[in-house]
């Protein structure tokens, strides 16, 4: 592993710690002769976690899942009862997280993307998602690469899932991690079936039992290897756990059979699917225990090893822990219960409370023990909270949209106030922007009220109060979603609605399209235009259309750079409208490409007409929607 060695930058962070140290309320007075070193920062992110699947967030039934590590950890420091990440799946919020950017504005709301705006199915949705992209762009300054500029060497284990694919460019070593591992530890599938292959004590066993009965977890062991190779310098570790995502299993059969015990059901016989409601599933119950597990064996290296940086000190007194998931649990597959996160409504892949409430916990030097909050946080808030928490300058390139919960935590994490918008003024209100699959939501929570934006045609707005209205430690109302107000209280809805159009807007949001091939019924698609030629002269490419009734408003040209391969890979770009032409440059080095009309009623024809997802899923090992499109290298 690499180290960065910087002594002039380091002596700069050490002094600037020391100087906010000593500033914070309540924070003891460091001996002169020995200065605080700049803290150490250990982002745990969970994979699919849910609300109410660990033990300290229990509010109306207990949880079977235990989670006793989890749970110390939260009386160390401060526990939110309204966290919530950037976004209801994987990806988006991890990109959010990294760069401190909304999804929106990163053109990054959805798992993989990369595509030209199709629909998923042809001919059963009436509404195709807009184009995403399918990674995190290299101009974002990470945090990694922010805190590198400040003498930390920073660590990644786990999970990315910022790229097109696990694997695809760009990696964390691209994007300022200095040591970072991928293995995917106890996660990986267990062959050939999940009643097959339980781990053992036995010391070949790859997943060897330790004196505890957990299995080995070769992303907690590359965490801890992190941190012995770097205790002697300010760090940053990322661990991006695999758990709980599925495949729900759990190695440990004793661990399985003690949940079946617990939650009174038979030992299973068919690997296959689980149809039991509720928390229910022995599987993930044991999966969720052994997440808790490793976050202890985490904490425990941290509290047992000297600082060398900090004589006479542990690890842990100069480390922040931030603790989270990126989504809300998933309910659910095809065929498989897996959680339920009653008492809130629906789970990840959907922007109700369920999706991106989440598990949010935050301790470290001068933060006060045992605290609950009812302030709304996010994950976006982490960027410039371990900025502010280390002394490092914010990137001057970079536009974060969190706020710094730093002054909250050292000094009341009851006040809300205290969290501020760039304008100085009180943080009140959140968006979540999810224009896919069948969601197809936009979302605003300000104070209490939360109003959700269907984008299908004839859905109708869903306004909820959560709480009473106010900025914390407010009473709870209605985080069930289960009565719509939007009919009783209009002004309110369509003052919400109007807010959130407005910070949609402001970022550049992308919005979905309406599908003229779909076989039901759908308002003026009989009216969108036809395409009629094609054209080419060097760079320049052009199509005419013939409209049809409906004006075309805008026109795109979608391209890639690598069609025909596995990881195939699109961008967007407006093209130019002249008459009943549409023209565009091609990018250099475009191998295929696609025009797209969009008229006046929001409709989207492609010229080639390109495949569908369900279709270009199918033919990924040879490409997925090049074979349809025009030829750009020549």
């Amino acid at each position: 592993m690499k180290l960065i060695k910087t002594p002039s930058i380091l002596f700069l962070a050490l002094f600037v710690a020391f100087s906010l140290t000593a500033h914070v309320e309540g924070a003891p007075s460091a001996p002169t002769a020995q200065a605080a070193p700049a803290p150490n920062v250990v982002l745990i992110l969970a994979d699919d976690l849910g609300w109410q699947d660990v033990g300290c967030y229990d509010i109306d039934e207990p949880s079977p899942m235990e989670t006793p590590n989890i749970d110390r950890l939260a009386k160390k420091g401060v526990l939110f009862r309204q966290g919530y990440s950037p976004a209801p799946t994987c990806a988006p919020s991890r990109c959010a997280i990294m760069s401190g950017r909304h999804p929106a504005a990163l053109q990054k709301t959805h798992v993989v993307g990369g595509n030209p705006p199709t629909p998923y199915n042809r001919l059963k949705h009436p509404i195709m998602d807009p184009w995403i992209s399918g990674r995190m762009e290299l101009k974002e300054v990470t945090i990694a690469e922010a805190l590198k500029q400040n003498g930390y060497v920073s660590g990644h284990v786990g999970k990315w899932h910022m790229a097109i694919d696990h694997n695809a460019f760009p990696q964390p070593g691209d994007q300022g991690f200095d040591f970072t591992r991928h293995h995917l530890g106890e996660s990986a599938a267990m062959k050939p079936h999940r009643l097959t292959g339980f781990a053992t004590a036995d010391k070949n066993d790859p997943y060897q039992l330790d004196k505890d009965g957990f299995p080995k977890d070769q992303t907690t062991l590359d965490a801890v290897e992190f941190l012995q190779d770097s205790k002697d310098k300010p760090f940053f570790l990322y661990y991006a756990a695999w758990l709980v995502h599925s495949p729900i299993h759990s190695r440990s059969r004793e661990l399985l059979e003690k949940y079946c015990r617990k939650l009174g059901v038979d030992f299973p016989t068919d690997p296959d699917g689980w149809s039991l409601e509720g928390q229910k599933n022995p599987y993930y119950c044991a999966m969720v225990e052994m997440f808790d597990h490793y976050v202890g064996q985490l904490v425990s290296y941290l509290e047992q090893t000297e600082d060398p940086r900090n004589p006479g000190h542990k690890l842990i007194d100069n480390t922040y822990i931030i603790l989270t998931s990126d989504n809300g649990g998933m309910e659910g597959h095809p065929g498989e219960v897996i959680t339920d996160n009653y008492p809130l409504d629906k789970g990840k892949i959907n922007a109700k409370e369920g999706g991106v409430r989440v598990p949010f916990l935050i301790s470290g030097p001068g933060i006060p023990a045992g605290k609950e909050s009812d302030v709304m946080v996010n994950g976006l808030d982490f960027y410039p909270t371990i900025l502010s928490w280390t002394g490092t300058a914010k990137p001057k390139e970079q536009n974060l949209d969190g706020c710094d919960l730093s002054g909250l935590l050292a000094k009341a994490p009851e006040d809300a106030a205290l969290v501020k918008e760039k304008d100085d003024s009180r943080r009140d209100t959140m968006v979540w922007h999810f224009p896919h699959g069948v969601a197809q939501q936009s979302t605003i929570r300000k104070d209490g009220w939360k109003l959700i934006v269907n984008h299908y045609s004839g859905r109708p707005l869903e306004l909820y109060q959560l709480n009473e209205d106010g900025p914390a430690n407010s009473k709870r109302v209605d985080i069930e979603e289960a009565k719509n107000l939007a009919q009783k209280r209009p002004e309110k809805a369509e003052e919400l609605k109007n807010e959130l159009y407005t910070r949609l807007k402001a970022m550049n949001a992308s919005v979905p399209y309406l599908n003229p091939n779909f076989q039901g019924k759908l308002p003026r698609k009989e009216s969108v235009c036809k395409p009629a030629e094609h054209g080419r002269d060097g760079a320049t490419v052009w199509a005419s259309f013939k409209e049809n009734g409906a004006k075309v408003t805008q026109a795109q040209l979608a391209y890639t750079l690598n069609g025909g391969t596995p990881v195939e890979e699109w961008y967007v770009i407006p093209a130019r409208i002249d008459g009943d032409r549409v023209i565009a440059e091609l990018p250099e080095g475009t191998t295929h490409y696609v025009f797209n009309f969009i008229d006046e009623h929001n409709f989207l024809v492609s010229y080639p007409k390109v495949a569908d997802m369900v279709s270009a899923e199918k033919r990924k090992r040879t490409g997925t929607y090049s074979p349809d499109a025009f030829v750009g290298k020549q």
